[in-house]
Order: C-alpha cells, then structure tokens, then sequence
C-alpha cells in the first residue's frame, strides 16, 4: 500500500503549521522550501486542505495560511482524505457477481488501518518534538 507524494507533504506542511507558535500566516514559499518541493505544486495540495476546512487561505502581501483553532486535532485521516479521497483502496474483480471472501478481509483491514490514522492527531507528533528536546 503506498500513499502519494501529496499526501506526505500535506501530513508535513500541517504538522509545520500546527508546530507554529504564532497565527501568522505560513507562506507556500516558505513550506517548499522546507520541503523541497515546488511551490505550484504544494499550493495545488494547499488548496485541497482548503477546500476540506484544515485550514484557511489568507490573501495580500503578507498572506499564506493559517490553521484554525478548531484544527489543532486534525487527525492522519482527515489529512489523507482531504488529499487521497475516500474510495477504498481494493475492489473486488468480480463485481458483485458472488461474495467475496477475499473483499471481506481488505475491507476488515482497511477499516482497522482508518480507525488507527483517526485517533492519531499530528498535535500529538508536535507533543512528542516538544518532550524530545
């Protein structure tokens, strides 16, 4: 199972953010370069997690974007969702036709692996840096 290069910086770009002591607004310049990625393209990520309400777009010269109060306990999956959507990774070949054993055990699996990447909030990894120092 392998999860895009969008979604890696996405988790990052928001445990950046949510690291952050202060309200400003982060530039997309700024989280390129921490990450080694183009801007266009991180800005064309940036714009999936505004459009799933992680965090807001702030516009003008000192502009970037910030995370809401509310979204400090973003969870892995709220992040993988907004990027990866929410289809499931295995469908059956047969269609429907008869059921499947083999469905039955990806979806078990599948729904398992969510359950974990729900209660894992990326506040959590900012607790962890914190106590590490």
């Amino acid at each position: 199972m392998r999860f895009s290069k969008a979604t890696n910086y996405a988790l990052h770009s928001m445990l950046f953010m949510i690291g952050e002591a202060s309200n400003k607004p982060v530039g997309v310049q700024y989280l390129a370069e921490k990450q080694g990625v183009s801007p266009a393209y991180l800005s064309k990520i940036l714009t999936k997690l505004v459009k799933a309400g992680l965090i807001d777009s702030v516009s003008g010269a000192n502009g970037g974007y910030t995370l809401g109060a509310q979204n400090k306990d973003v969870s892995f999956l709220d992040i993988i969702h907004a990027i990866e959507g929410t289809a499931s990774l295995f469908n059956c070949c047969l269609d429907g036709k008869t059921e499947c054993l083999i469905q039955k055990v990806m979806v078990s699996a599948e729904q398992a692996m969510e359950e974990r990447l729900m209660v894992q909030k990326l506040v959590d990894l900012v607790d962890q840096k914190a106590v590490g120092k």
